[in-house]
């Protein structure tokens, strides 16, 4: 046997060793916790390979058979999944301040992000002022208004791409498409500048962006048993360290150009300023702040934006009365074809806003948002959450609970006309965005890129599938990571719209 061999041995006995000490302990302290329901669990690994390649789906289906709050074991982490809008309210409202802080993947403890993090950092005194500065400055619909022109030039530059496409008759890569255009919003709302020029670069920070939600998403065995991440034994950390340093790196850049601006004169007045502004009189946001800071918006704001515009234009495309419905709403009141439509215009296209709205319930794009952590033991509906457990709320079940909607796999916009439930974390049948303080700061910025952008897609050109495929026999089905991405990707033919005289 080689030295490598005898040492993962020894690691794997340790790693035994510890899970068994720590089953001992969980059973003696288990009188004191009336833990909720659960499948019943192996020996030391627990409920893991319960999970599959799916857990959203496999989840859903053990809720079925234990309940809307239930327990697994992952290894060494007790786990409480909530499965009911009525339970999510209990660990996202009612139980918010005990349930705010986070268990933290090995794939986030990578170059000190955990401790800049606004997503995953503790509540504490540096959280707060960052959420502060969130919602009072840089995502307050003051700023965001004040930007809203920078947007529009981005959504019409993809109606310009999109359309010499149409003359070539080519077919667009909806996902890509979006998630160029998602990227050069964000940068010019941030950095007044374009950070993706060509489909080649956007695909390559795509997969730069992909890979670290899919490395934050998979299952690692370091994050079920703490020995374990000593020797990072599927070389998540290794790996998701080259991805976090590549985007820090090119944020390292883009502020020490813009510091060297501002030191000639040259003012931009972008989300980057006003950080910059806010740090020559608060601690709390300096130079390597801001740099975490505008790598939690990039890769939260673009994967998700993009995959849920992905999902929409599939939605639509697969419901062709659904699409026609939306193209005379945009027709009554922004007249079809060239005229680009205005943030302002939002308000105005209430079928628009439930396209999005049913979108994000059929397709959540964060199926358990992010894990949360008891600081102490939680009761909820009869049973304890015990201290330090992770807390899961699978909103990919909670919105397909036939409880809650009539033909819920039934992709049915009209469900939201004349409803009062938004996605603004008031209702818990419906909080792709999360609740309570952990509610996601980026929510409007989001929701204003998704509707500019889907709306633009409507009205500007008609759309057809490529070689004859029928609606019917599309591919939807779903690939799991941190953000839940369409398997295959959408490409479809676009034809502009015919603009009667």
């Amino acid at each position: 046997m080689d030295i490598a061999s005898c040492a993962l041995l020894i690691v794997l006995t340790c790693a035994i060793v510890h899970a068994l000490l720590g089953s001992f302990l969980a059973m003696a302290t288990k009188a004191n916790h009336k833990l909720p329901p659960g499948p019943s669990r192996v020996p030391i690994i627990g409920n893991l390979l319960e999970l599959g390649e799916k857990p959203h789906k496999s989840l859903a289906k053990l809720a079925k058979i234990h309940g809307p709050i239930m327990s697994l074991k992952l290894g060494q982490i007790t786990t409480v999944v909530v499965s009911s809008a009525q339970m999510a309210k209990e660990v996202l409202l009612t139980n918010d301040q005990f349930l705010s802080n986070r268990t933290i993947p090995q794939s986030v403890s990578v170059l000190n992000h955990e401790q800049y993090s606004l997503a995953f950092m503790p509540i504490s005194p540096l959280w707060r002022e960052l959420r502060k500065i969130c919602n009072t400055q840089l995502f307050a619909h003051k700023s965001l208004d004040a930007s809203q022109d920078v947007r529009r030039k981005i959504v019409q530059q993809l109606v310009s791409d999109i359309h010499q496409s149409s003359q070539i008759g080519e077919a667009v890569d909806i996902g890509t498409a979006a998630f160029k255009t998602t990227i050069n919003l964000l940068s010019n709302t941030i950095f007044s500048m374009d950070l993706i020029h060509s489909t080649g670069k956007a695909e390559e920070f795509k997969d730069l962006v992909t890979n670290i939600t899919k490395l934050v998403g998979t299952p690692n065995l370091a994050d079920f048993f703490q020995v374990l991440k000593l020797v990072d034994p599927q070389g998540v950390k290794r790996r998701q360290s080259k991805n976090v340093k590549k985007v820090l790196d090119m944020f390292d850049d883009l502020v020490s150009q813009r510091l060297k601006q501002r030191e000639e004169g040259k003012v931009h007045n972008d989300m980057l300023d006003a950080m910059l502004n806010i740090s020559k009189d608060n601690k709390y946001m300096d130079k390597n702040m801001i740099e975490h800071l505008s790598h939690d918006i990039f890769v939260a704001g673009t994967d998700t934006t993009a995959s849920t515009l992905e999902w929409a234009m599939t939605e639509l495309v697969r419901n062709p009365d659904v699409m026609s419905k939306a193209k005379q709403e945009l027709e009554q009141m922004i007249s079809k074809g060239n005229n680009p439509i205005e943030e302002a215009d939002i308000g105005k296209l209430p079928y628009l806003q439930a396209i999005i709205k049913e979108t994000l319930r059929l397709h959540p794009p964060v199926p358990f948002l992010l894990p949360r952590k008891a600081d102490k033991d939680v009761d909820i509906g009869g049973y304890t959450i015990p201290k330090d457990a992770q807390v899961l709320v699978n909103t990919w079940t909670i919105c397909r609970d036939p409880t809650l909607w009539e033909n819920p796999s039934v992709f049915s916009p009209d469900r939201f006309l004349g409803s009062d439930i938004d996605v603004k974390g008031r209702n818990f049948e419906l909080a792709p965005f999360g609740a309570g303080r952990r509610i996601c700061p980026g929510m409007l910025l989001a929701n204003r890129m998704l509707l500019l952008m889907l709306g633009s897609l409507i009205n500007s050109f008609d759309w057809k599938l490529e070689h004859g495929i029928e609606a019917q026999d599309m591919d939807i089905d779903d690939k799991f990571g941190i953000t839940l991405q369409k398997a295959q990707p959408l490409r479809i033919l676009p034809v502009p719209v015919k603009i009667n005289n």
